[in-house]
């Protein structure tokens, strides 16, 4: 919301010494967003006038038209001689009122004029445009042509109002009431402490019986229309150079007059409006919803397709507007056009004015579905003051009787749901319980009436609530009121008391460890949304009926391409790694930990806690019932080349070892024996994917994969060739290690080593016969590698060969070799028993 200082001063009299950034810290302490403060005609110096222009020579032999003129500046150049211009310029003619700008004077952005040859011809000053003193765009894009009452040498900088401060608010979806200039200056008006003028108070005729016809079909959805109409409007009659100013000020293009005027009421007061062509209606006004597949066509010229939700202003003819977003093509006001031949001059002459209260959910819901965000739709979303209604007509109806020449028609339509004030009942002392500070009584009530609350009742508190501040809904909102005015700044800082001896969960410092062993290891930590498209399942290529499909979808999400909460990090992780790459960074490790969300079986509802007392045990338990499983994952992506080539050596690309690397340095972390053997799983390539397995209670889990990926996955998802993934259940894993680190055991005694080679069947997994071995080792197995796989003629057709390094070592003596080979003997044996090994070249 864009709030010119100038049009500010108008309903509060400020200091006159109060700047723009004075009055924005007075709104930043109430609460509002002020985002900057401009500074219109920063710079600008004069002399610049009024001129008109008395004669026009073409020139030529250029190739572009150029036009050298004598304008009439007055005394202004203290000659009163005709000023020599050269301008390039066409939309004005001999006779009209421009601006001038003469030699000396600097315009904005530290331009100074001086007289300078030009185009064969000297040029004594410049005649300007809007665009060129920043006035911003008049729709013209060509010189300004001012109304023929102004007189020559007139000084235009303050006739077109150029030196000014205009406020830039970012309005919140629970101040509706600040997208007007009627809620800025309530707000300034109490933070200084001074009276309200409110434009709103002005005498409206009651409603009657032979006001225009108005029919509401669906009071939920319009709960207040009045109608207003004049006649006899001049279709020549232009909006007067105050009335654009304050337009382009606010951020708005001035249109016509009758757009202007309810484009300006608007601003002022917050209320939405629409001026119909009368003689393009056709018989009675309605409101109703539209029938599933309706077609209109809205004043920007597209046809739309109308859903059964929206909301649609009707006559006998079908929709003629999109209620509280756009009006239609067909009954919009029609430009002034002058007959060549007679000159006569034609247009909209009568029209009717509308000003209606909408359901803002109906006009949120319309808007976006329609992808069409107006000024009205904006104001209607977070809230309009449904008594504005008669009062925006009324002012509107005003200004066109006195800028347009109409007369207003005595006739006043109002369709008025029936409805009665809101009100909230509160504690006088909850904001003091509230805040941790006492405001007391008095200062509680004198608060909320200046907000426009009328306040009964003593210890407990009956308060009415403005029509104008739908966002008050509950104690606490009106809490929040009384604590704002009286600063935020005032609110006592009380650290929390943290009691003594308590630090980290386990939880909490495995996923540290995690974290810093990823880093470690050559990750970088990337943090995505927690949102995704149900669309991306595809993509992994995960079957129907897999549990990550089960997701838990949001009511209000901040994309409607990603409605779901995410059951996996790897969309997030693999999006990460696909920009990156496309930006030119190709050798790439990301690690990410985070919460996936599991949908209930059957969805609980949540209950809404309070938040002046503690919540009981049963409040809390019933909230957490109701809340998705929200386990702790950790995932691994990597593509490109995992150690650099150099002159150390050539270097090696990431693989899929390199994600199960990950894995085992995860369940080093946890404390815990982390089991690996082929598996095939959803994106992973079934030949090349490992499963992750632990053990929680004596009972096997997978908790994982990783491996790498399909590349059907790799080219659905745009990845680079062969990037490999890592994902698994952090809590699960940590569910299989236990609380506490085991810390390695240090012996003093020399280790043993043995090296086996077995040949097994080519389907045997390597986990497997490590399982076996490191079960008939016992208790003097320190370690157990495999560190290398052979197949070939020498093993036999359908075997392979693995080779394993076992290291024996005792904690109270040296082993003799006979130990160790013992060791090593009843390792083979049960290797043997369980997956059929033998050993090679026995």
């Amino acid at each position: 919301m864009r709030v010119p200082l100038s049009w500010l001063r108008e309903y509060v009299d400020l200091p006159a010494g109060e700047s723009g950034r004075d009055v924005a810290a007075k709104l930043v302490d109430a609460g509002l967003e002020v985002e900057t403060v401009e500074q219109l005609g920063g710079g600008l110096k004069g002399p610049l006038v009024v001129g008109q222009v008395l004669t026009i020579e073409e020139l030529e032999g250029f190739r572009k038209p150029i036009r050298f003129c004598t304008v009439d500046v007055g005394s202004a150049n203290g000659t009163g001689e005709p000023q020599e211009i050269v301008c390039g310029a066409r939309n004005f003619a001999v006779g009209d009122k421009v601006v001038v700008v003469l030699p000396g004077a600097v315009l904005p952005g530290d331009f100074a004029i001086a007289s300078r040859k030009t185009y064969g011809k000297t040029s004594h000053g410049m005649i300007c445009s809007g665009e060129e003193l920043g006035m911003g765009d008049d729709g013209t894009h060509g010189i300004i042509v001012l109304p023929p009452e102004h007189e020559t040498g007139t000084d235009a900088i303050e006739l077109l109002q150029l030196v000014d401060e205009v406020l830039h608010i970012d309005v919140t979806p629970d101040r509706g009431y600040c997208m007007s200039l009627r809620g800025i200056a309530r707000e300034v008006a109490t933070a200084y402490g001074l009276p309200l003028r409110d434009p709103a108070l002005l005498d409206v005729p009651p409603p009657n019986s032979y006001g225009y016809p108005v029919k509401i079909d669906d009071p939920a959805g319009c709960d207040r229309f009045t109608a207003r109409t004049v006649t006899g409007l001049d279709p020549e009659a232009r909006s007067p150079i105050w009335l654009q100013r304050r337009l382009q000020k606010a951020g708005m293009r001035p249109i016509s007059l009758a757009v202007d005027i309810t484009n300006y009421v608007m601003l002022e007061l917050g209320q939405p409006l629409h001026a119909y062509d009368r003689s393009r209606i056709d018989g009675t006004i309605g409101v109703r919803r539209a029938e599933q597949g309706e077609k209109f066509t809205t004043l920007d010229g597209v046809k739309r397709t109308l859903d059964a939700e929206d909301l649609v202003i009707t006559d006998n003819s079908g929709p003629i507007g999109l209620a509280g977003v756009m009006g239609g093509a067909n009954t919009e006001i029609a430009d002034s056009v002058t007959d060549p031949e007679t000159g006569a001059v034609t247009g909209t002459t009568d029209v009717v004015i509308e000003a209606a209260h909408f359901d803002s959910v109906a006009i949120s819901r319309t808007a976006r579905r329609m992808k069409l965000s107006s000024e009205a739709s904006k104001r209607f979303e977070r809230g309009v003051d449904p008594l504005a209604a008669a009062a925006a007509a009324q002012r509107t109806v005003d200004l066109l009787v006195l800028l347009a020449g109409g007369t207003a028609e005595a006739g006043v339509t109002e369709v008025i749901a029936p409805g009665a004030p809101r009100t909230i009942a509160m504690a006088a002392d909850h904001p003091d319980r509230v805040a941790g500070m006492d405001y007391g009584r008095e200062t509680v009530v004198r608060r909320l009436q200046e907000i426009g609350c009328d306040v009964y009742g003593q210890d407990e508190l009956v308060v009415t609530l403005p029509s104008w501040r739908p966002d008050l809904a509950a104690p606490n909102d009106l809490a929040e009121e009384v604590i704002r005015l009286e600063g935020y700044g005032n609110l006592p800082s009380t650290l929390p008391q943290v009691p003594s001896g308590r630090g980290l969960t386990a939880r909490q410092q495995l996923h540290r460890r995690v974290g810093r062993a990823l880093a470690g290891a050559g990750y970088v930590e990337a943090l995505s949304y927690p949102f995704l498209g149900e669309g991306v399942f595809d993509q992994l290529q995960l079957p129907a009926h897999d549990a990550a499909r089960q997701v838990v979808k949001l009511v209000n999400p901040l994309s409607d391409e990603e409605p779901a909460l995410r059951t996996t990090l790897l969309p997030g992780l693999l999006g990460a790694l696909r920009r990156n790459d496309s930006r030119g960074s190709h050798d790439l490790a990301l690690f990410e930990t985070g919460s996936v969300f599991r949908a209930a079986a059957q969805p609980g509802v949540a209950v809404r806690l309070p938040v002046d007392r503690r919540p009981t045990d049963e409040e809390i338990g019933t909230l957490d019932a109701a809340l998705p499983a929200q386990p702790r994952y950790a995932a691994v992506v990597l593509a490109g080349a995992r150690e650099q080539a150099g002159w150390w050596g050539k270097g090696r690309p990431a693989d899929w070892a390199d994600a199960v690397q990950a894995a085992r340095a995860l369940a080093v972390e946890a404390g815990t024996e982390l089991v690996v053997r082929q598996g095939q799983y959803g994106p992973w390539h079934p030949g090349r994917c490992a499963e992750l397995v632990v053990t929680v209670d004596g009972v096997e889990q997978v908790i994982g994969h990783a491996g790498e990926l399909h590349p059907r996955v790799v080219k659905a998802m745009g990845l680079p060739a062969r990037t490999s993934a890592m994902e698994l259940d952090l809590d699960r894993l940590a569910a299989a290690g236990g609380e506490a680190v085991q810390a390695p055991r240090i012996s003093s005694f020399p280790v043993a080593t043995q090296d086996v080679a077995l040949i097994v069947d080519a389907s045997v997994p390597a986990s497997s016969v490590e399982a076996a071995l490191r079960k008939g080792a016992g208790e003097l197995l320190e370690s157990l590698r495999l560190f290398d796989v052979f197949t070939g003629e020498q093993v036999g057709e359908g075997k392979k060969s693995l080779a394993y390094a076992l290291r024996f070592r005792a904690s109270d003596r040296t082993l003799t070799a006979e130990e160790s080979t013992a060791a090593r003997d009843a390792a083979v044996a049960l290797a043997g028993e369980r997956t059929g090994a033998v050993l090679r070249g026995a």
